[in-house]
């Protein structure tokens, strides 16, 4: 259980980071990024596999690349159903889980037990 809040508030941290650095992407607060952050892992425990076993040869030509565009994706279903999370546009949902993939990594590399 311990494990899942964490998880949680690190999807949470990764989302405001997006919107920080992404001009496009925009959280009204702590509460819509908490909100955000629980749907997209949903949508990611899902969908996600689903997804990227339809798309498994495109993303065997784009050697994995077009699974940022599932994430995109995701984002973008994301921002549709939470209130106070918006996206404006397909690129900022690339390039927003571009950032939420790189945030997600470092800071599960910085609290697991592999990465002390």
């Amino acid at each position: 259980m311990k494990d899942l809040i964490v998880r949680w508030l690190i999807l949470t941290v990764a989302i405001l980071a997006a919107a920080y650095f992404i001009e496009g992407i925009h959280v009204r607060g702590f509460s819509s990024a908490l909100f955000a952050a629980a749907f997209l892992g949903v949508l990611n425990a899902l969908f996600r596999p689903i997804l990227i076993i339809l798309t498994l040869p495109v993303n065997i030509l784009t050697l994995g690349l077009f699974t940022f565009v599932i994430n995109a994706l995701l984002l973008k279903m994301t921002a549709g159903v939470i209130p106070g999370f918006d996206l404006q546009g397909f690129w900022p949902a690339v390039f927003g889980a571009l950032i939420i993939s790189i945030v997600n990594w470092l800071l599960h590399l910085l609290i697991s037990d592999s990465g002390k």
